[in-house]
């Protein structure tokens, strides 16, 4: 019987034989993990491991088994197991049932969206030096935009709304707006500083980025910011040291801030001049995908949510219904983040298996469509295809 992962302390106690749940996810999700399951299974092997993967229900396939999108028992599950990974999930726009994945990653308070982003030698890329990028995003994922306080034209609560600040607050609205509001607290925005910079110490990154758009949004970007600072300070403050009082050759982790549009700037700039970058949740949202596609796109990056004593993985783009069944689509993206999970359960060693494996393999050639597309005379290989590349690489 496989064992359990137990977390007490603020420490994960993980066994040689995990039992790791897995959503496969909709779209093309149920081929990504056939292709990434082996591989991950592999690296643990050689390291002397092994992971039982217990599949649970989520999305489509949870709706046609139990008439509900995200079961209780799914959640369940997931916080009873501590780690866990996961394929894209199906939301609709516009409408519909609110999105999976805000949803799982507020029922279990995964507060931090961990996103590495580097690039792969060959991956075709937009930008000159991708190589450059070498860049962990920290994204708060339960407050912001992700909150989801909103309401829509012309409904009972946005006129309540409306009614309150035009005559408790004098705030003048046209007819008929729509509302939204973007709450962030201290608590919210100083642990996930504190994750980052706990990163950063870990893995002896010489910088730690605030990127908020304090210079508009002064009570709640710019809180984001002073928070953080304060966090770094009266936390880590033997090991960091602002910006502005940073010397030649600073060993220790030097504090800065950007205002989040000049953040996208120097990210083309001067990649070189950033490490970790932490942030609210919609800067983080647009900066992470920014970044992933300077380095091949969202089939090519990892990513992860964590909280205290949780984590999912999952891969960071959509379902891409229409090249379902088609055997077309990159599966770097789901391995990639269970790489990330070997590392998160202690296993650097299997992780690095994974990633040196993927590296080669697109080193010898071997890439799905996405990226061979962008190579003139490149064969593209299919997704079952890459996936037992990789695998005969680990």
């Amino acid at each position: 019987m496989p064992s359990k992962i137990t977390y007490a302390e603020g420490r994960l106690t993980v066994p040689a034989d995990p039992e790791i749940p897995f959503i496969e996810g909709d779209g093309v999700g149920p081929e990504l993990w056939r292709a990434a399951e082996p591989v991950l299974s592999a690296a643990a092997a050689r390291t002397g491991r092994r992971i039982s993967f217990l599949p649970v229900a989520a999305g489509l396939q949870a709706l046609e088994r139990t008439g509900e999108h995200l079961p209780r028992a799914t959640l369940e599950t997931l916080a009873d197991r501590r780690v866990s990974i996961k394929g894209p999930l199906a939301t609709p726009v516009g409408g519909g049932i609110r999105s999976l994945n805000v949803a799982i990653r507020q029922a279990l308070d995964l507060y931090a969206c961990v996103r590495p982003v580097s690039h792969v030698p060959g991956v075709p890329s937009p930008v000159r030096e991708p190589g450059k990028v070498d860049m962990v995003v920290f994204r708060e994922n339960t407050e912001d935009v992700y909150a989801g306080l909103e309401w829509p034209s012309g409904s009972p609560e946005a006129e309540a709304l409306a009614g309150f600040l035009s005559e408790r607050l004098g705030v003048s609205l046209r007819p008929g707006t729509a509302l939204g509001l973007k709450p962030m607290t201290e608590t919210a925005s100083k642990r996930l500083v504190r994750a980052a910079l706990r990163w950063a110490v870990a893995e002896g990154r010489p910088s730690v980025t605030l990127v908020h758009k304090g210079n508009i949004m002064k009570y709640t970007e710019g809180a984001f910011r002073r928070w953080g600072y304060e966090v770094a300070a009266e936390e880590f403050g033997g090991l960091t040291v602002p910006e502005a009082e940073a010397g030649p050759g600073e060993r220790r982790i030097v504090i800065k801030d950007r205002i989040a549009d000049n953040m996208f700037m120097q990210t083309l700039l001067r990649p070189a001049e950033y490490s970790v970058l932490a942030m609210p949740n919609l800067n983080g949202d647009y900066l992470s995908d920014a970044l992933a596609a300077q380095t091949g796109g969202l089939g090519m990056a990892p990513g992860a949510n964590i909280g205290d004593g949780v984590a999912v993985f999952e891969a960071t783009h959509g379902t891409a219904p229409k090249y379902a069944g088609k055997d077309v689509a990159n599966p770097s993206s789901l391995i990639l983040s269970g790489a990330l999970m070997l590392d998160h359960l202690g296993w650097r060693d299997a992780g690095d298996l994974v990633r040196a494996a993927l590296r080669r393999a697109v080193a010898d050639g071997f890439m799905t469509n996405d990226l061979a597309r962008q190579i003139p005379g490149a064969a593209p290989c299919g997704t079952a295809a890459f996936g037992a590349e990789v695998l005969r690489r680990v």
